[in-house]
């Protein structure tokens, strides 16, 4: 989804300016999408969520799962529009993105100069500018600044969530066998809550899932895995004029 992610800068960004979100076609190759803790309630009605392993970082992180094959988007029209009642915060954020910096703690914006939402030189005079004349943020900056900031809260509060559900041996892989057409293909890569563990679980480490109020969350991603055959069903829409022709 990102090309050119670069960070935020008085100087090269004096003239850039930000057009308003009109379609989604940025994220018609974006199969997966990662969320956070907090999105879980919403996102369960609409798409499966699971697990991906980072063995780099040695951690695991919620996704979305927006489509059966990579580089497909099933939740994005031809037109561009988002056809869910959900737009997960990571495509809404979009061309902003947060890095880590050399501080610890600290992050710095940056913005994705190869989006067709962004007017590096701002010669078409579209959008909204990043700086003022006197080369102050506006109040883009400052949306921005305040939203990626929540956003951050909440992605440390969901690697937690994710590292005690590691460390209580909670995920499992998804074994999965779904109807494409007229073959089956096996969904694979992805990890979920095993709720035979859960289940078996001592009452002490049970009662600190719910302290930590990481139970909701949980069976959000138990129940959302019968979102898989709202996929299999785009899937097949998809599909259908193929076989017409």
């Amino acid at each position: 989804m990102f090309e050119k992610v670069v960070p935020v800068n008085r100087e090269r960004h004096a003239r850039t300016r930000i057009k308003e979100i009109t379609g989604f076609g940025f994220a018609k190759d974006f199969h997966i999408a990662y969320l956070t803790m907090h999105e879980f309630a919403r996102a369960a009605a609409v798409y499966p969520i699971v697990f991906v392993e980072d063995k780099e970082k040695d951690a695991f992180r919620p996704v979305t799962l927006l489509g059966l094959d990579a580089g497909e988007n099933l939740f994005v029209s031809d037109a561009g529009k988002w056809e869910a009642s959900y737009i997960p915060a990571i495509i809404r954020r979009y061309p902003f993105a947060l890095a880590g910096s050399s501080t610890e703690g600290h992050f710095t914006i940056c913005l994705d100069e190869g989006s067709s939402l962004v007017s590096v030189d701002g010669k078409d005079g579209e959008g909204s500018p990043l700086f003022d004349d006197k080369g102050e943020p506006t109040q883009v900056i400052e949306n921005v600044k305040r939203y990626l900031a929540e956003l951050q809260q909440m992605d440390q509060i969901t690697l937690e969530f994710s590292k005690t559900l590691a460390e209580l041996n909670m995920f499992t892989p998804l074994q999965m066998r779904v109807r494409e057409g007229d073959r089956e293909k096996n969904i694979a890569g992805c990890w979920v809550v095993n709720e035979e563990r859960l289940n078996n679980l001592s009452n002490d480490k049970f009662l600190e899932l719910r302290a930590k109020r990481f139970l909701p969350a949980i069976y959000a991603q138990l129940m959302s895995l019968a979102q898989i055959e709202r996929l299999m069903q785009l899937k097949d829409k998809r599909l259908a004029p193929a076989k017409a022709a």
